[in-house]
């Protein structure tokens, strides 16, 4: 049997790390075209021009959706420049649309992420969306990223919100790689995973076990610790190799269902995550004693364990099991559990884990 693991080309992680996003684009081409986020490009404009202003790239404002039309707008961009190097400066949906640019394109892409809140910026994967918002398709890539550029001291200067999300995204990283290492399912490159692929996902695990809560507070003060490092590396680097070389199954599949629901679209992906992953503990019979360590974990550093806190106070049954059913589409990674999964046991699993949310939330509370 083959095994497949696939990996970014220069991973580059620290304070200040930004300082080196014009030598790291020169060593890719001479004409950049810069991809950046809004806020970003609000914030750090004149930096990031400043840093690269030997090459003369074209920065454009990233409009918001890593959609299609997009897509394309971007990629008439570069080509007009005739750009050689696609850089992409942001969070998640930024990377991804300047990913399958330079996919487009046939050129070489450098991912700077100013937001530890998903594994997106090391994965040969764009996650493409409708203009409004809901999910369409996964567009898997034939490399992943040649360089990825990450400044933990801009991390640490974003909302706490961004890396919380992230750790959200890597909380389902172990979980899914298991099913997979247990069902032999394949990863996104088709085959199933290496050792170190499922190695890495448990390391991803426990990081997050051992840093997450301090890493928060770290965060909390805008200051880069050890403790945060490791969690940048563990939402960024560990998630990203663990996820795709490892595999997905049911946490991300959920996410995708909840996705149809309107109401969830304005919270990050790696919160609706974390509830496929509550879900997901119920769904495949975990053990008390990981349901109580994940329940604890979510609600120490401020993950959601309710579908309230995903915006679905008042969902329907009905809602509710449209989500299901889109988390059991045929060709969905729930499909690489172990188990049966059905649209069924996935709404009595979502049922369950939003009541013990609720449950555990209102002991705390009058604690």
């Amino acid at each position: 049997m083959l095994t497949t693991a696939i990996f970014p080309g220069r991973y580059v992680q620290g304070a200040n790390a930004l300082d080196q996003l014009g030598t790291e684009a020169h060593r890719l081409g001479d004409q950049a075209l810069v991809l950046i986020d809004p806020h970003v490009d609000d914030a750090m404009h004149d930096a990031i021009a400043a840093d690269m202003a030997e090459r003369e790239p074209l920065i454009l404002r990233f409009e918001g959706e890593c959609s299609q039309n997009e897509i394309d707008r971007v990629t008439e961009a570069a080509r007009d420049v005739d750009a050689d190097v696609i850089v992409g400066v942001g969070g998640g949906k930024t990377m991804d649309t300047a990913k399958a640019v330079a996919h487009a394109l046939g050129r070489p892409v450098l991912i700077a992420p100013t937001i530890a809140s998903t594994d997106a910026p090391c994965s040969a994967l764009s996650v493409i969306y409708t203009p409004d918002g809901a999910f369409e398709r996964y567009l898997v890539l034939p490399k992943n990223p040649d360089v990825v550029l990450v400044d933990t001291a801009v991390c640490a200067k974003a909302p706490v919100r961004f890396l919380v999300a992230g750790m959200g995204d890597a909380l389902a990283t172990w979980f899914e790689a298991e099913s997979c290492r247990i069902k032999g399912a394949a990863n996104m490159t088709g085959r199933p995973g290496t050792m170190s692929a499922f190695a890495l996902g448990r390391l991803c695990y426990d990081t997050l076990m051992e840093y997450g809560r301090l890493a928060r507070t770290a965060a909390e003060l805008d200051v880069v610790t050890p403790a945060l490092e490791h969690v940048v590396e563990a939402n960024t680097l560990l998630s990203g190799l663990g996820f795709e070389s490892g595999g997905l199954a049911a946490c991300h599949a959920i996410h995708n269902g909840l996705t149809r629901l309107e109401a969830t679209h304005s919270y990050w992906h790696g919160e609706k995550v974390a509830i496929g992953v509550l879900a997901g503990l119920f769904l495949s019979d975990q053990p008390s004693a990981r349901v109580d360590e994940v329940y604890e974990f979510c609600l120490d550093v401020g993950l959601p364990v309710t579908l309230a806190q995903i915006g679905l106070s008042d969902v329907s049954d009905e809602d509710l099991m449209q989500a299901a059913q889109g988390a059991c589409a045929p060709g969905e990674t729930i499909h690489n559990e172990p188990l049966d999964a059905t649209p069924e046991t996935v709404f009595w699993a979502l049922k369950v884990a939003d009541a013990e949310g609720r449950r555990r939330m209102e002991a705390r509370s009058s604690a």
